[in-house]
């Protein structure tokens, strides 16, 4: 479900496009959106603390074999829920199309691992160590 959530939503609706039939399901809980609490560590490890609060969009439905499908996307992209609901149900199904789904969740992730690889890199070219710099006399 993280992956999905994580997914940007117009890569989700190619895939939902490259569907060879696009799944029927009807609504348990239609995209809402609200506000959650984050909270964060100091140093990453430190005593947790209230960061602030973020909106998210939520929503859940059911396919029409069965499975359940839910979402908890950070945004108020209502689609990009609907989506990741409907993705979360594919994976549940055991037949090919769960297949299909599980390997396109793994391209995502993949995705999303290189996208964090590239941020890593970028920050890590801009870093500064205070303590290899030498210190400058004034020629006076």
């Amino acid at each position: 479900m993280a992956v999905l959530a994580r997914t940007k939503c117009d890569d989700l609706e190619r895939a939902w496009n490259d569907l060879p039939i696009a799944p029927q399901y009807e609504w348990l809980r239609r995209p809402e959106t609200g506000l959650v609490l984050v909270r964060g560590r100091a140093g990453g490890t430190g005593g947790a603390f209230n960061l602030g609060e973020v909106t998210m969009t939520r929503c859940a439905l059911r396919l029409t074999e069965g499975t359940t499908g839910f979402a908890f996307v950070l945004g108020r992209d209502q689609r990009h829920a609907e989506l990741a609901a409907v993705f979360d149900a594919l994976l549940q199904r055991a037949d090919e199309v769960a297949a299909e789904s599980r390997e396109l969740v793994a391209q995502f992730e993949a995705m999303q691992a290189r996208r964090r690889e590239l941020k890593s890199r970028k920050a890590a070219s801009t870093k500064v160590d205070f303590f290899a710099m030498a210190r400058g006399t004034s020629p006076e």
